[in-house]
């Protein structure tokens, strides 16, 4: 019988929220819960660390270890991804699972169905390259083009390494839609609201926010 390998995940939380008027968009709440709680929940994995600069007191509630983005701050998402992977490294993982803070409607045991990496959410047409699977050996890779700024697209490097890509259904409440406004954020709750999620109105709402 196989083996798979150790999974850790990182929670991507440092994003600036500027189309939402700043602030920690994580911390907002969707159906009672934190964006960040329902996110840890459908990981369901016992080692998740968050990933977000300035003060961690602000997310001490959910006592994880928290990851700065040290030297490569300002440098975006690959920056959090490669302080997850040294963090990962350290635990003796051999894979880490990224996944933005974002996304309140994360399906429980999706981690599962990204193995082995490095493999990446696809729904429809759109690609998720941070909800994804990466092997822990790439850190060094990933260091190296940080350092000579060879680029910031978290697609680019996924290519790089051979990213493979899992299909998700659009729509159903395993959808990977990020919650980035305002609008977004009403349309969200409204969808939590939802007694059955297979209806049209349910439909609606959902096919709305993943535009």
């Amino acid at each position: 019988m196989q083996v798979k390998p150790r999974l850790v995940a990182v929670i991507l939380a440092g994003g600036a929220a500027r189309r939402m008027g700043g602030g920690d968009k994580p911390l907002l709440e969707v159906g009672g819960r934190s964006m960040l709680r329902a996110a840890i929940e459908a990981i369901g994995l016992p080692d998740i660390a968050i990933s977000a600069n300035g003060d961690p007191s602000r997310f001490a509630a959910f006592q994880r270890p928290m990851l700065a983005d040290g030297a490569f701050a300002g440098q975006g998402p690959l920056a959090g991804l490669l302080a997850g992977l040294t963090w990962a490294a350290g635990l003796g993982a051999e894979t880490l699972l990224t996944v933005p803070g974002d996304m309140p409607f994360l399906p429980q045991g999706f981690a599962q169905r990204l193995l082995p990496a490095p493999r990446a959410v696809v729904t429809g047409k759109q690609q998720h390259h941070l909800v994804a699977t990466w092997p822990v050996s790439c850190a060094e890779m990933l260091r190296s083009c940080l350092e000579r700024q060879q680029t910031r697209r978290v697609a680019s490097f996924a290519s790089t390494i051979g990213m493979q890509y899992v299909e998700f259904p659009v729509i159903s409440t395993a959808s990977f839609a990020n919650i980035n406004t305002q609008h977004q954020l009403a349309l969200a709750r409204r969808f939590a609201l939802s007694t059955d999620r297979s209806d049209k109105s349910a439909e609606d709402i959902w096919r709305e926010l993943d535009e």
